[in-house]
């Protein structure tokens, strides 16, 4: 059978199509598309014979991966009757079929009973079902081409940028599986979020990105998964900081690919904040030969042991543009499991074209970024500046209005944190202190979180949790 497969492919229609129940040419792809109708039945045959097959070959393919409408129909049947844990085989399948009125459309009881018998075992199922999933991808690939030059056809007026991206985003969504789909029925969509809740409550798939800071992440349960969170401040109040102890603690201590885009510092400076955070060494020391001792060479090189296979990335390129950005994260969601990202920070972003304002080009980027993390399915984590409002306010706290630039970076995020360091106005005030203000959570409530900041250790911390403010 195997043999016959390969024989049937080097024409690249897969066997004839006289009984294929489908024209020849195929409108998007203009000729015939790859596929392999003796593979896509000796599938179904394997999975009528045994509940193994079913199992396994569920797990490599989907129902849109076989090219024949009927083959999909029987597909459909199997896995139905295989999730209610029935039984499956040729008489059980027909029957369901019958049920929803498919039983003629697909050829028959009779059809399915060829099933089986043009396969001697279903021990080869996964094999057939390898050869099924690598046509339907060349048959991605083609649609994704064809879809891609017609943009480059049709794009007068456009920004060449905006075409790359969008066909980037194209290879990206087949390269992944992903088949966009414009509407769901409600039902399948509470199931699943039921589902998720049920796998959450038994410790199956984790709340979402911790942050390292007990009090934000019993509010917040993670950074979530197509969420952007911004932190946001004046210039030296500490949001660099903070960005990174959440990239640090993602990365170094829950093992979650990490990447941190720095516009504003070096990769050797961020390199020597993650050691100065890790090590409790200062900061100011590692800027000082003469400090480091022997001592602390020795924790250097503890840390060094343990940094070494971390899966925290850091791109430093200047004048990064979001088209740069955003192929890189796709590209390490890919190759590395992406699982979270850090900016830092919004305003020193480059779009590399002609706007009208620099209000509006912030407010592209915040968009795009809001759509990368639905993309990709990551929390984004953007760093921005805040204007001068602050300073004008008597207690100097932060507020959302103070978002500089732009007001969409407020709609578009779905958490807002304000970095509020009270000791940088008035050293006798609540030393040592800060307060991240949750301005924003889309999906329950705001908080004001108290922490200790050790800016001599880049890092913050929380407080003991019978700490009182200003005691």
């Amino acid at each position: 059978m195997a043999e016959q497969t390969f024989e049937r492919n080097e024409r690249g229609d897969g066997g004839s199509s006289a009984h294929n129940g489908r024209s020849d040419r195929d409108p998007i792809f203009d000729r015939v598309p790859p596929h392999d109708d003796n593979a896509e039945m000796a599938v179904l045959g394997g999975m009528l014979m045994s509940k193994d097959a079913i199992g396994e070959v569920s797990q490599m393919i989907d129902v849109t991966d076989f090219y024949q409408p009927k083959h999909q129909t029987v597909y459909e049947a199997i896995i139905t009757l295989f999730s209610a844990s029935q039984p499956v085989d040729a008489v059980i399948v027909a029957n369901e079929l019958l049920k929803e009125g498919n039983l003629e459309k697909v050829g028959g009881a009779d059809y399915l009973h060829s099933l089986v018998a043009s396969v001697p075992t279903a021990a080869n199922a996964t094999y057939y079902a390898d050869i099924v999933h690598q046509r339907a991808i060349l048959r991605n690939v083609i649609a994704a081409g064809t879809k891609i030059a017609q943009m480059g056809y049709s794009a007068e007026g456009s920004q060449a940028e905006d075409i790359v991206n969008l066909a980037q985003a194209e290879v990206y969504e087949m390269s992944v599986g992903k088949v966009r789909q414009d509407y769901e029925a409600i039902g399948p969509v509470v199931e699943e979020t039921l589902n998720q809740l049920d796998a959450l409550q038994n410790g199956l798939i984790q709340k979402g990105v911790p942050t390292g800071f007990r009090d934000i992440d019993d509010v917040t349960q993670g950074l979530q998964p197509g969420q952007m969170i911004v932190v946001a401040g004046r210039p030296a109040m500490g949001k660099s900081t903070l960005g990174i102890d959440f990239a640090r603690h993602a990365a170094l201590h829950a093992n979650m690919t990490t990447v941190v885009f720095s516009l504003e510092m070096s990769k050797n400076e961020l390199a020597q904040r993650i050691i100065a955070a890790e090590t409790n060494i200062p900061l100011g020391a590692l800027r000082r030969a003469d400090e480091i001792t022997p001592e602390r060479w020795n924790t250097l090189n503890n840390f060094w042991g343990k940094l070494a296979n971390a899966p925290l990335f850091i791109d430093d390129s200047p004048n990064m543009s979001l088209m740069e950005i955003r192929a890189k994260c796709r590209r390490l969601k890919q190759t590395n499991d992406l699982k979270l990202v850090v900016i830092d920070y919004l305003q020193l972003m480059s779009s590399g074209k002609a706007v009208e304002s620099r209000q509006q080009e912030v407010s592209e980027f915040s968009r795009a970024l809001k759509l990368l993390a639905k993309e990709l399915e990551v929390p984004v984590v953007a760093l921005s500046q805040l204007n001068r409002g602050p300073e004008m306010r008597n207690d100097k706290k932060p507020q959302l209005s103070d978002l500089r630039e732009s007001g969409s970076i407020e709609q578009d995020a779905d958490v807002v944190f304000l970095v509020h360091r009270p000791d940088f106005y008035d050293k006798e005030d609540r030393p040592g202190e800060a307060d991240i203000i949750m301005a924003k959570h889309r999906n329950g409530p705001t908080e004001t979180f108290g922490l200790a900041f050790l800016g001599a250790n880049s890092r913050f911390q929380d407080m003991p949790q019978d700490f009182q403010q200003g005691v």
